[in-house]
């Protein structure tokens, strides 16, 4: 394979075909789709709306109203986290789906600056549409005389999240690079980014210094990504259940020494920040388990007949992760006012009480955010934007990935105070756009300067 990030003279039809979604391309061939795959990302998607719906606390303290995540620093959150910590299946089931997009696209004659390309336009285009509009409401909330620390606390709540799309977004433009490494050497490629991962750990942990684990924020995802691949392309097809059975416990089995009797945290949600080889593990875990299950989620399908729903909820997934929790907030925010206005009881998270009104709290909060997903499904959905950019330049698509990420990065470092927020807005519409949209505009400028007549005709 000869695939690089290198430019091609392709014209504009590779890059139109490339601004088509990820669900459009994986339809390429039937072996490209797999419900499974389907069906899991939603329920991953379910999950995490549910885990961030009860991390939501929001009640009355001596000094006002105190909003935190209710289930941090709980004891027995620990090994409930085992099961509640789903990121690395996502990004297996999106290894899965990214190899199949980029091996459809490059059949049909696109290069990897087209995919990229692509991915960046399905990707940030609704980032910027929640960067505009959270922004905003939280001035305005600031105008209407709302405590500064209150704004801030949401717009960090609401940052908070955001980890995924930065990553995500790393981890797609790496995906033509990765696949070319998975193509070349199937086992050295993941052993090589194990032992990186592994490295990075023993580094932070001697040092105490947790900033050098933030490397792994890549390796990690670009690895767990690398098993997706392998499920892929068949490997996985050909393990025996048995042998399945025997990775998913010795996986679990692994982790419960490292987090037991190693440095690591019993808790996969601390691990995930920075990530942790324990989330390598776990994915291995849950790559085998899932393995298992296909064949009976395969079946589930067929017999709901639920295949229309899942792709529904498939083609919005990066809206509603992106915008469940600020709807979560504003319900918070909603509950304070009832409870200023009406005497709406706000029971001590974790209490009794509490407890009992969750169900009740995830309905409401799912009937909320369906509307708002329905409104701002169009940015993730359609673009005509992007498409107009044919035959990038490698160079410039790679500053256009970097534009995306440090975007993200600067909303979930410094929240969406108006300066990072114009920051990070800026930096997403270049990402959006393309870097080079700008210079095309001024070589063509120069280019029809020497074709204008250096003198007036003599002619009458």
């Amino acid at each position: 394979m000869t695939d690089t990030l290198a430019p091609r003279a392709a014209g504009a039809a590779p890059a139109r075909r490339a601004a088509s979604d990820h669900g459009a391309s994986a339809q390429h061939g039937a072996s490209a789709r797999d419900v499974s795959i389907d069906a899991i990302r939603v329920v991953l998607l379910v999950a995490v709306f549910v885990l961030h719906a009860m991390m939501v606390g929001v009640s009355l303290g001596a000094d006002g109203p105190v909003l935190e995540n209710a289930l941090e620093d709980q004891a027995w959150f620990g090994p409930v986290s085992w099961v509640v910590q789903i990121m690395p299946l996502f990004f297996i089931a999106g290894g899965f789906s990214s190899f199949h997009h980029w091996r459809a696209m490059r059949a049909r004659g696109a290069g990897p600056t087209d995919y990229v390309r692509a991915r960046l336009e399905r990707l940030v285009r609704p980032a910027v549409a929640l960067v505009v509009v959270v922004a905003g409401g939280l001035v305005a909330l600031s105008l209407a005389g709302l405590p500064p620390e209150q704004v801030a606390t949401a717009g960090f709540r609401i940052g908070q999240p955001l980890w995924f799309l930065g990553v995500y977004l790393a981890t797609s433009a790496l995906v033509p690079l990765m696949m070319r490494a998975h193509e070349r050497a199937r086992v050295l490629t993941p052993v090589t980014l194990l032992a990186a991962v592994v490295t990075v750990d023993v580094v932070r942990f001697s040092t105490v210094i947790d900033g050098i684990g933030f490397l792994n924020l890549l390796l990690v995802w670009l690895l767990v990504q690398q098993l997706g691949f392998h499920l892929a392309d068949g490997g996985v097809d050909r393990l025996a259940r048995r042998t399945l059975w025997g990775i998913a416990g010795g996986s679990l089995a692994f982790l419960a020494v490292l987090t037991t009797a190693g440095p690591y945290p019993v808790d996969m949600l601390v691990n995930l920040n920075p990530p942790t080889v324990c989330l390598v593990v776990l994915g291995i875990a849950q790559l085998a388990l899932f393995q298992l299950a296909r064949p009976a989620i395969r079946a589930w399908v067929e017999r709901a007949d639920a295949s229309r729903l899942i792709s529904a909820i498939g083609a919005r997934a990066m809206t509603v992760y992106l915008w469940h929790l600020p709807v979560l907030i504003l319900l918070a925010g909603l509950s304070l006012a009832a409870n200023a206005t009406f005497g709406l009881p706000l029971p001590e998270p974790l209490s009794l009480e509490w407890w009992a009104s969750r169900p009740l709290w995830l309905v409401v909060a799912a009937a909320a955010v369906v509307p708002v997903t329905l409104a701002f499904a169009r940015f993730e959905r359609g673009g005509g934007a992007g498409a107009s950019i044919a035959a990038p330049a490698a160079r410039s698509t790679a500053i256009d990935a970097v534009c995306g990420v440090a975007g993200v990065a600067a909303l979930l470092v410094f929240g969406f105070a108006p300066l990072p927020a114009v920051i990070a807005l800026l930096l997403l519409v270049v990402s959006l756009r393309g870097s080079a949209t700008p210079l095309r505009g001024i070589r063509g400028i120069r280019q029809l300067r020497p074709s204008q007549p250096a003198q007036p005709s003599t002619r009458q």
